[in-house]
């Protein structure tokens, strides 16, 4: 099996395998909250699913869980095939918009999203929370990890300089605000704001 080539969005190579370094760097620390944060058992939702690197890993953390990954990306969902192939608990990546007014499945237990609001138009953080909201029963956690910006807590220099680099690639991504993604999900209540390393977030909201 070839060596998987860095995640890069909508480029294809030979090896369907993609790889997203900072998953290697992550994965950890998201686990150890995720312990604390996922139901014992059900059905985990995971919005941009990316490579699938995430979900394979985190699916064999959680064998008691149904992992179901998903992204609009086709290149990404051969690759979360790839990845995820003969994990039992991990279900075929579906095809899922997070903006898109409706998803292509109407129940999860909890639902994931990774590195994803900073890079995509803040439409997709927007259908995220709502997306979530009509899948998730009440209680239910939605979890989301990335770097953020925060009223009242300097923002690292590494950050800021991300974010501009961001701006100038697509006027529509950038950080978003802790504050704005809270008033945003009406349907949740922020549980947790966890610092992670590399001066990343981890937002853990409740469904009202």
């Amino acid at each position: 099996m070839t060596t998987p080539v860095p995640w890069i969005p909508g480029e294809a190579g030979e090896d369907a395998r993609r790889h997203a370094p900072a998953t290697l760097r992550n994965r950890m620390a998201i686990a150890d909250v995720l312990r604390e944060t996922l139901p014992s058992a059900g059905l985990v939702l995971e919005i941009a699913s990316g490579s699938g690197e995430h979900a394979a890993y985190f699916a064999q953390e959680f064998p008691a869980l149904d992992w179901q990954p998903s992204d609009p990306d086709a290149d990404a969902r051969r690759s979360i095939g790839a990845w995820c192939e003969g994990i039992a608990n991990v279900l075929p990546p579906l095809n899922i918009d997070a903006a898109a007014s409706q998803w292509s499945i109407r129940r999860a237990d909890a639902v994931l999203c990774i590195n994803m609001a900073h890079i995509s138009p803040w439409e997709a953080t927007l259908g995220l929370l709502s997306g979530a909201g009509s899948v998730l029963p009440s209680g239910a956690p939605l979890i989301l990890y990335g770097p953020f910006l925060q009223a009242g807590v300097p923002t690292a220099p590494s950050n800021l300089a991300f974010d501009e680099s961001l701006r100038a690639r697509d006027s529509r991504w950038g950080l978003r605000s802790v504050e704005a993604v809270t008033a945003a999900a009406t349907s949740f209540s922020l549980d947790q704001c966890l610092a992670m390393p590399a001066n990343n977030l981890l937002l853990v909201f409740c469904r009202r």
